[in-house]
């Protein structure tokens, strides 16, 4: 089966139904909510959210910073997360493939750095399959992961 994903602007349209999403609770410690993280957007004006769709349906939810660590052209991904019924589907592959074109195509970018939780096995593993490759951990204790744009796989949406 076929599935058309597409990456959209979170708008006052939207938002509450993004907002709504819960992930299951052996997977809530590996994220901030996506509420907590539309507030952010809108005090940060270097932070973005983007609504992942799957056939025109809700599916996801991401949050990215274009200037992370106060540093032009570095792009962090703070928030990645499918919807628990959409998962397994290969939503967060196409989605993920997504962002990176959308980022590697700023006239900016010069590395893209993504954070997740260590005990967070399953993500260690898709970011890895993308070209991410370990570099630290940040003051908070969560992964840090980085890529060069130049060197992003291209990748089949």
């Amino acid at each position: 089966m076929t599935t058309y994903v597409t990456l959209q602007d979170i708008n006052e349209d939207n938002f509450e139904s993004f907002m709504d999403m819960e992930l299951p609770e052996h997977q809530r410690d590996f994220l901030d909510s996506n509420a907590y993280s539309i507030a952010q957007s809108k005090f940060y004006p270097d932070f973005f959210t983007r609504g992942i769709y799957c056939d025109g349906e809700l599916a996801g939810f991401l949050l990215y910073d274009c200037q992370a660590d106060d540093v032009p052209g570095l792009y962090g991904i703070y928030r990645f997360m499918v919807d628990y019924p959409q998962q397994g589907k290969g939503i967060g592959r196409k989605a993920m493939a997504l962002l990176l074109e959308e980022l590697r195509a700023k006239p900016d970018v010069h590395r893209i750095i993504i954070y997740y939780k260590p005990g967070n096995t399953v993500a260690r593993e898709f970011y890895r399959s993308f070209g991410f490759s370990e570099c630290g951990i940040d003051e908070q204790g969560e992964m840090i992961a980085e890529i060069i744009p130049s060197r992003l796989p291209d990748q089949q949406i």
